[in-house]
């Protein structure tokens, strides 16, 4: 494991924590081989539990960066972020096939053995979630508490449609105006009240520079695995592995217009858990982008209560 100076490619809006913590880059070694980027904020000997942050399906750990920083900056826990294989700064995989759960569920427990990690708080968005689902399956001592960011027992087949429609798929921006221009063409009616500025982050988070163009930060053979997909069937209950999370502090956020996790399953998830909360924000459809301060504000609550 060789630790690097971490560089966080946020942008100076992003910087309302105040905070003199900084992120610090990792890489670990996945058992096939494959080089796993991971961030991380705040003392390993903090007294809390780690909050871990895993992204969605094309996501990366700058996803995680405000929030991130928000509970390191208490001092009480250290946050840890990683980066599936094939997005943000691990290795792509040359085959696409091994961009599965199961591979990258064994990744992540890999990264938690390499950072001697015994339990955590899980925060996972979308395919995070799905991450924190199966963990409870295969190593449920390794979870204290979880957050699920617009993910649940049922995915709504309509934004599944949605996502695979655009993942890998967008063209690449002649710089980050434009690119924030095209999500909000994409996006627009998702996200509803978002500013100038904040499409502008969501496009530095999107996209790099890499020999004067800007490409996806994550490999565009994500949805491979999806295409054959049939959407017109009934989606897999996920029921068994959600219920999992039983026995842990449960903290559910869902967008208000989000067409993956419905407003019934929402909060069902809360009804029928023991110990569960639900946030829903506003303005927001999937996944909420964990920048704004009532968001924030919820989960510093969440992990300072269970943590």
């Amino acid at each position: 494991m060789q630790a690097e100076p971490g560089k966080t490619k946020a942008k100076a809006h992003l910087q309302l924590v105040p905070s003199d913590l900084e992120w610090t880059s990792t890489h670990v070694t996945a058992r096939d081989g494959l080089r796993l980027h991971v961030r991380t904020i705040g003392a390993p000997s903090a007294p809390g539990i780690p909050l871990l942050c895993l992204p969605g399906l094309s996501r990366n750990v700058d996803d995680f960066d405000r929030v991130g920083r928000a509970v390191a900056a208490t001092g009480d826990r250290q946050v840890i972020a990683l980066d599936s294989r094939g997005r943000g700064g691990s290795e792509y995989d040359p085959d696409w096939r091994n961009y599965d759960l199961k591979i990258e569920l064994d990744d992540l427990h890999q990264v938690l053995i390499a950072l001697g990690v015994a339990k955590a708080i899980f925060f996972g968005t979308s395919r995070g979630g799905l991450l924190t689902a199966m963990t409870g399956i295969v190593k449920p001592e390794t979870i204290h508490a979880a957050i699920l960011n617009d993910i649940g027992p049922v995915i709504e087949a309509r934004g599944l449609a949605r996502i695979r429609s655009y993942v890998g798929k967008l063209p690449g921006p002649k710089d980050f105006a434009e690119g924030a221009n095209l999500l909000k063409q994409v996006f627009g009616t998702h996200f509803t009240n978002h500013s100038d500025e904040a499409w502008m982050s969501y496009a530095c988070r999107t996209w790099k520079e890499e020999n004067g163009r800007l490409v996806a930060r994550y490999d565009t053979n994500l949805m491979r695995p999806l295409a054959d997909l049939n959407l017109e069937e009934p989606m897999p209950d996920l029921s068994a592995p959600f219920a999992t999370l039983d026995p842990y502090p449960l903290m559910v956020i869902r967008g208000e217009l989000s067409d993956i996790l419905s407003e019934e399953t929402a909060e069902g998830m809360v009804v029928r858990h023991p110990n569960a909360r639900l946030h829903v924000v506003p303005y927001e459809g999937h996944a909420p982008l964990l920048e704004d301060e009532p968001t924030i504000a919820a989960v510093k609550a969440f992990v300072a209560e269970f943590g």
